[in-house]
């Protein structure tokens, strides 16, 4: 029986946690392989963590506008791992298979507008001044900022998950392969 190699780098088990981390270890940081992975540099993730809380919890987006973002990052980074934890997420946070699915193309309304400045950031690095202005009269400026630095928070986990090959969470495997997304 042959074996797939492992990560270069393999999320950290209870037992191999940093010392210096510790108290990290029991809340987000210790929930997620991806996390988990990133305990190999302690200060990258002790660092990480005020800004994680600022985009997943409180970016001026909201919850329902930060996951169409984040999924379509995911998508456009080719990361299996953002993908499939982002579809669990915007389930629980009601959206229809159909809403989801609809991230892989170009939405209508809202979405589609969070889809196309999220490509724009991916394809020119910024938001062109007209979709920049649509952006911040049907959102906020706030948001504007909160969406560009999703992209930019979730391009650089994105970019630790390909890089260390992290396989996508148990939890979260068993969820969708109980429940795949139906198109």
């Amino acid at each position: 029986m042959s074996h797939a190699p492992l990560p270069p780098v393999a999320p950290l088990s209870d037992a191999d946690w940093p010392a210096e981390i510790a108290q990290m270890r029991g809340g987000f940081a210790g929930a997620l392989d991806v996390y988990r992975t990133m305990a190999h540099h302690p200060a990258l993730l002790a660092a990480w963590a005020p800004l994680r809380q600022h985009v997943v919890r409180d970016s001026a987006l909201g919850p329902e506008h930060s996951e169409v973002v984040i999924l379509r990052t995911g998508l456009r980074l080719g990361s299996d791992y953002e993908w499939a934890h982002h579809v669990c997420r915007a389930r629980a946070l009601g959206f229809s298979d159909a809403r989801i699915a609809a991230v892989r193309g170009m939405p209508e309304g809202e979405d589609g507008l969070l889809v196309r400045a999220t490509d724009a950031v991916f394809d020119h690095r910024r938001l062109p001044p007209a979709l920049e202005a649509e952006l911040a009269a049907a959102l906020g400026r706030p948001a504007v900022f909160d969406l560009i630095a999703t992209v930019g928070f979730y391009s650089v986990l994105g970019t630790i998950l390909l890089t260390y090959e992290v396989p996508v969470d148990a939890t979260i495997a068993a969820e969708l392969a109980e429940r795949p997304l139906s198109p």
